[in-house]
């Protein structure tokens, strides 16, 4: 009788951990949405859909708050085992990063409400588009591994930081030289900065992620490190 009920207690457990990752690829899946959205408003203007990312921004901090008190009652009812202690710790720290990711997309429509009403540039904002597709990507594939809980995935996001990187400090140099070309530019120039900077955050974001995996898998603490590290880290080198 006891063991039909310690295989009880068991399932209903795993059954809420399941549950939990659901509502966290829920949740990631709506600021996915949210930075595409976001995006799309500032790239062709759609004052209209930067103000529905903005009013979404409740539905994500929502859901937020509800896995957090979720995993803090199993961590007080369940007291968890050491593998299970560490599952439930990681996803803590994923939803912050997801929530952070949603807070950037508000950002970025909220410059995409100011650039609205502004003359649109020759280019289209082309290299903010660019940015905006390889950290959405960044974002899905960390999602994706966070949901087969897949290393190998997760340190190819990793390695894509550095290219984010890159790409934002060059659109950087690209905006001053707008800016001194032209002084007429400066406001709109700033408001594609800010913008610029939250993209590269975002990819901030889903590289802390892509760590939280690895830190789920493996048990392995490989925040603050180089990517070179977390490597030898994970193969045990």
């Amino acid at each position: 009788m006891a063991t039909n009920q310690s295989q009880h207690i068991s399932q209903q457990f795993e059954k809420e951990l399941q549950d939990i990752r659901s509502r966290v690829l829920a949740m990631g899946g709506l600021v996915e949405q949210q930075v595409t959205q976001a995006m799309e408003a500032l790239v062709t203007g759609d004052a209209e859909l930067a103000r529905q990312v903005i009013g979404n921004d409740d539905n994500v901090n929502k859901m937020d708050v509800l896995i957090d008190e979720e995993c803090i009652q199993i961590i007080a009812l369940r007291q968890p085992a050491a593998s299970d202690l560490r599952l439930v710790t990681g996803i803590l720290k994923t939803i912050t990063d997801i929530e952070r990711m949603g807070d950037e997309a508000v950002r970025i429509a909220r410059m995409a409400l100011n650039l609205s009403d502004k003359d649109r540039p020759k280019k289209n904002y082309r290299e903010l588009h660019s940015l905006g597709v390889h950290v959405r990507k960044m974002l899905h594939d960390a999602l994706d591994a966070f949901a087969r809980f897949d290393v190998d995935s997760a340190l190819a996001v990793a390695h894509e930081d550095a290219d984010v990187d890159s790409e934002y400090e060059s659109i950087l140099r690209q905006l001053m030289t707008y800016m001194m070309e032209d002084p007429r530019m400066i406001s709109r120039v700033v408001d594609m900065m800010w913008s610029a900077r939250s993209l590269e955050r975002i990819g901030d974001h889903a590289r802390n992620v892509a760590e939280h995996i690895i830190y789920l898998v493996e048990g392995k603490d490989v925040r603050h490190l180089s990517v070179e590290k977390i490597e030898q880290v994970v193969k045990g080198e």
